[in-house]
């Protein structure tokens, strides 16, 4: 088992498919994973911090963070590696006890920093090709982010 303190995911492209849809009436939406929603609760029930870091404001992902009652949440953030820094700082903890989960080229720098990361499926070549990172066999939005909780924790 991964000895993690801080387990921070991106949105689009890891927990949804990163499709964004629209309604006729201009309504957006996107649709989130049910187990990996669970995976949230998993890591709670074993005292591990959460964290939702998106480039993305809405109120979609507000919503879904409050229902899966992610301890940070930060959106409308392009400088996910100072966020979670400033996280590390306040939880007295480093870079080392986070794991992250991102799948495009605004995720580099954060899963570059941090000692356990992954990357959906589907995620774009120069994420695939970080060193170290777990190459996850489901895409995002479903499941890679449970697949990775799971690896984590076993």
């Amino acid at each position: 088992m991964a000895k993690i303190k801080l387990f921070a995911t991106d949105v689009d492209g890891t927990m949804t498919d990163g499709c964004m849809y629209y309604a006729e009436n201009g309504i957006e939406l996107k649709k989130f994973n049910f187990q990996d929603g669970m995976g949230f609760k998993i890591l709670r029930d074993a005292g591990i911090k959460t964290a939702i870091i998106t480039s993305e404001n809405t109120a979609i992902v507000k919503k879904r963070a409050d229902k899966l009652k992610v301890d940070y949440l930060s959106m409308g953030n392009w400088d996910k590696l100072g966020f979670v820094k400033n996280i590390c700082s306040e939880l007295n903890i480093s870079l080392q006890d986070v794991a992250y989960i991102g799948d495009d080229i605004n995720d580099i720098e954060l899963l570059n920093a941090v000692k356990y990361k992954a990357c959906p499926e589907n995620a774009v070549k120069k994420v695939k090709n970080i060193k170290g990172i777990k190459k996850l066999k489901h895409k995002g939005g479903n499941g890679a982010v449970r697949e990775f909780i799971e690896f984590l924790l076993k």
